[in-house]
């Protein structure tokens, strides 16, 4: 594997990885905010926020895409924005705890999806650590799992992340990756505000709640969909997927951290696995390429291995 390619993606999986620390910081956030503030209403604003500071920054990059880029974009907004609001309304529908873990099983799902839309082979290794990760998932968030609407929903949720995660990983390319994220914010903002719109919007209510939006829509909005996208221009969906299982990890830590919660022998347990299957993904996966049955890859795609 040449130097350049193999740094590429270890910077990918880096950057991957803090995207998924900055969406852990937001959930004790999330939690004061819609306590004011309608979920949709809140995912409507957040998006419209991210997606004009996003379209003012990268205005260039967006008018280069082509008509097919464009096209990629809209798909792929529709799929997340179906699975934020999929998401929103099941959580009202079952416990946060059984939430968090029905929405990790994207990390299932993905593989899954990948072999049987375009036929890739998974690696051994990487089917241990999707396990692992489950399993860390599992531990970390539930305290007993039922079936019913709520989990219907946020399972349809995953499967939707799931899709978008193999669609990034398939079609994002680093010189698109910042335009194919910027119209992906707007058409996330757009499918929001349809779930919103009907009920009307409702605004934060002090200074302290749009603070806290604004983090949301710039940091944890806008920079995390530009970075989650060029990171998966260099990763395969399967690995990004099992990289992004730390997110409950980084939320536990700083519910820890900075939400009073106490440090329990499940967090440590869960978060080990988890991290168990980020070794697993990251060093012992990387020798084994995923190659779709239906052709060779060019050679520069080579380092897309899990």
């Amino acid at each position: 594997m040449p130097q350049t390619t193999l740094s590429s993606s270890r910077l990918a999986t880096l950057l991957l990885v803090t995207v998924t620390a900055v969406w852990g910081s937001t959930f004790f956030l999330i939690r004061d905010l819609v306590e004011h503030v309608p979920p949709a209403d809140f995912l409507a604003v957040r998006f419209a926020i991210a997606a004009v500071a996003m379209g003012i920054v990268f205005r260039r990059q967006t008018l280069a895409l082509s008509r097919q880029d464009v096209v990629t974009g809209v798909g792929l907004g529709v799929l997340y924005g179906g699975a934020q609001l999929l998401q929103t309304v099941g959580l009202a529908h079952t416990d946060a705890s059984v939430s968090g873990f029905v929405t990790g099983t994207y990390v299932v799902l993905t593989p899954l999806f990948a072999a049987a839309l375009f036929r890739d082979r998974i690696a051994g290794s990487t089917w241990l650590a999707v396990g692992l990760a489950t399993a860390g998932l599992a531990i970390l968030s539930l305290r007993g799992l039922s079936i019913g609407y709520g989990e219907a929903l946020t399972l349809g949720s995953a499967a939707l992340y799931a899709l978008h995660i193999i669609g990034l990983g398939r079609f994002s390319q680093p010189h698109t990756a910042t335009g194919l994220a910027t119209v992906q914010a707007g058409v996330i903002a757009v499918v929001c505000a349809a779930g919103a719109v009907p009920d009307g919007v409702t605004l934060p209510a002090d200074g302290g709640q749009w603070a806290s939006l604004v983090y949301m829509a710039l940091i944890a909005g806008a920079v995390a969909l530009w970075a989650q996208t060029w990171a998966q221009s260099h990763l395969t969906a399967t690995r990004a997927a099992i990289v992004m299982t730390l997110e409950p990890v980084f939320a536990a830590l700083f519910a820890v951290l900075l939400g009073g919660e106490v440090l329990t022998a499940r967090m440590l347990l869960g978060g080990a696995l988890v991290l168990a299957a980020m070794y697993l993904v990251e060093l012992l996966g990387r020798r084994t390429p995923v190659v779709s049955a239906e052709e060779d890859p060019p050679a520069e795609l080579l380092h897309h291995e899990v």
